[in-house]
């Protein structure tokens, strides 16, 4: 573990607190050690005492009210404690041994006076390095009660600031509306001159892993300005008050150091609507979101420009005051990246892969819809894994394949043993998903076929869009609900049963056709009117009739798919037996093998 890592685990005050703890407590017990070994004084039992002064080997005692010390005349010392007996005396003068009586009270023992020193200095040594802590680290601190209400803020200069606009793979339209907020930074008397007033926060809006932290660390990188960047969360403590101040100090942080940028990451743990909280509108989040209000009204420009970027995936959950003009003055919205951006992202994550040339980063993209900035770059890992698992010297296509497959369905399940009915069930379910994927025009194109079970499902049927879709037509519904539908058609045809396979194809196609009746207004008998897809605000009746609009539909896709798989029962057939004989079947051998031609590839650059 480097030396960074370990000044994160434990601060340096603490580590010089707990060293000082133990070496005075190390001194104190050796220093007992050391007077018990240098005394070696015989304790005596008062029985033992009585026999050694009958006997005459008593040379001398001290009386400590019942605690008795003295030397024999062999030269060694003793203790012991005598009984409250007054015949002791007169025994002691008949055997001539020499006594004196102390009053305990007024005797003074120096191991009392090594113990207390010993506990004092460890206070002291506690305490001044307390001091000490507090006195080197500044507003950064959050280790100890004397910074409780500094900022806990990470403060990056401009030049330990790496990233930029370079730096951020696709994102076009958020850098675009966030380069005038670098503008500003760089030029704001351009601005000021003209009357234009100063932007005070720009809400970054989207879902996890998009890379809303990169694009502000751009914007700095780009501003060449100081950036302070905390979470929502650290500014809540259990105490209350705590949390306005460490905004009041970050705030002040950053005018010093004006131009300069402060990011608030999951702003929502602090800005959630007011009144929501369980002790109304005096618990410490509002209290500390009250204060984020007033700092940024009350930013100074003579001072300085200071933008708040802020992040959140959930905006409908913020104070309406944090959200009004002249506090979060734009929203940029950093969506789920398009084909087009993830081919960048993943070629920004590749730089440092060995990748095999024939790899086509395009048609990852390609395969990938729906997949953040993190999910692309965890994509390139988990196949940079599978190569090094099986030494290889490069990444390959059939790792990405691999990776994918893993991360939305799950890892290849070959515990899994299937009899040989199942098997051909399973194939001849398969084939019908594959076989509905080239027969009807509006579904994707057909990728892959599989009967290896993997996560829960037996086998799997992939199929590869040829651009992103922002839009669907009435066909395209129905032919995403007939090819759900394929793999129950064919078990029925061929074998004349059903089976629980088919589960989850039906909840999709079940889910697509109530979408088209109440999201999509493609019902026939209920005409264009949206209903709220969870069936709730319409009356019974309308239920009723969206239940039965639905059933139509599902009832004569079946039909259509039923058709189209008797009419092509031949090759149905062909490729079921080739998948039992293969297992997987990619797209270029499924056309190949029932003597189709592929379908062309829309161009999507």
């Amino acid at each position: 573990m480097n030396k960074n890592k370990k000044n994160q685990l434990m601060p340096g005050g603490m580590k010089h607190i707990i060293v000082g703890a133990l070496f005075v407590l190390a001194s104190i017990i050796l220093l007992s050690k050391l007077s018990d070994y240098a005394r070696s004084i015989d304790v005596m039992s008062y029985s033992d005492f009585l026999n050694k002064v009958e006997s005459g080997d008593v040379k001398w005692v001290r009386v400590y009210g019942q605690e008795v010390k003295g030397v024999l005349k062999d030269g060694s010392a003793f203790e012991t404690v005598v009984g409250n007996n007054p015949n002791d005396w007169e025994l002691l003068r008949k055997h001539n041994v020499a006594f004196s009586v102390i009053n305990p009270s007024s005797q003074f023992n120096i191991w009392y006076l090594v113990i207390f020193l010993g506990f004092l200095g460890l206070l002291l040594a506690v305490a001044w390095l307390l001091m000490r802590q507090t006195r080197n680290s500044g507003g950064n601190s959050s280790s100890n009660i004397f910074t409780m209400g500094k900022s806990r803020a990470r403060m990056l200069m401009p030049s330990t600031i790496k990233e930029n606009f370079n730096s951020v793979a696709g994102a076009a339209e958020a850098k675009e509306e966030l380069a005038d907020i670098v503008n500003f930074l760089k030029e704001p008397k351009k601005y000021s001159s003209l009357g234009a007033k100063i932007p005070r926060g720009v809400l970054l809006i989207g879902e996890p892993g998009n890379g809303k932290t990169l694009l502000a660390k751009a914007v700095a990188g780009e501003a060449n300005c100081p950036f302070f960047s905390i979470s929502g969360s650290d500014f809540i403590e259990v105490f209350v008050g705590v949390g306005a101040s460490r905004v009041r100090d970050l705030f002040a942080q950053a005018r010093k150091h004006a131009p300069s940028i402060i990011f608030i990451d999951e702003i929502d743990a602090v800005g959630r609507h007011r009144g929501s909280g369980q002790g109304g509108g005096h618990d410490e989040r509002e209290q500390t979101l009250n204060q984020l209000l007033t700092e940024m009204d009350g930013f100074q420009t003579g001072e300085g420009p200071v933008i708040v970027l802020a992040a959140t995936n959930r905006p409908d959950v913020l104070d309406k005051a944090l959200l009004r003009p002249g506090r979060f003055d734009r929203r940029v919205t950093v969506p789920y990246p398009d084909i087009t951006s993830r081919e960048q992202i993943l070629r920004v994550h590749a730089k440092n892969v060995k990748i095999d040339p024939l790899v086509d980063l395009k048609k990852i993209a390609r395969s990938t819809p729906g997949f953040s900035g993190a999910d692309l770059a965890n994509l390139i890992n988990e196949a940079a894994l599978l190569a090094s698992k099986n030494n290889q010297s490069m990444v390959t296509i059939d790792d990405f394949e691999e990776a994918r497959d893993k991360v939305l369905v799950g890892k290849e399940n070959k515990s899994i043993v299937l009899t040989k009915e199942d098997l051909t069930m399973t194939a001849y379910h398969e084939a019908g998903h594959a076989l509905l994927h080239i027969l009807l025009p509006d579904n994707m194109p057909l990728h892959k076929v599989t009967i290896i079970p993997r996560g829960a499902a037996l086998g799997l049927t992939w199929g590869l869009p040829e651009r992103d879709k922002h839009s669907r037509t009435k066909d395209e519904c129905l032919s995403f609900i007939k090819m759900a539908l394929g793999g129950r058609m064919a078990e029925l045809l061929v074998f004349g049963k059903l089976s629980s396979g088919a589960s989850n194809d039906y909840q999709q196609a079940t889910n697509e056709a109530r979408k088209m009746v109440c999201a999509y207004g493609m019902s026939e008998n209920l005409g264009p009117v949206s209903y709220n897809i969870d069936g709730y605000h319409v009356s019974q009746k309308t239920g009723e009739l969206i239940d039965e609009e639905v059933r139509r539909i599902l009832k004569e896709c079946e039909a259509d798919t039923a058709r189209l798989l008797e009419e092509n029962r031949d090759k149905l057939d062909t490729l079921a037996h080739a998948l039992l004989e293969k297992e997987t079947i990619p797209a270029e051998e499924v056309y190949e093998l029932l003597g189709v031609e592929p379908r062309e590839t829309h161009s999507f650059v």
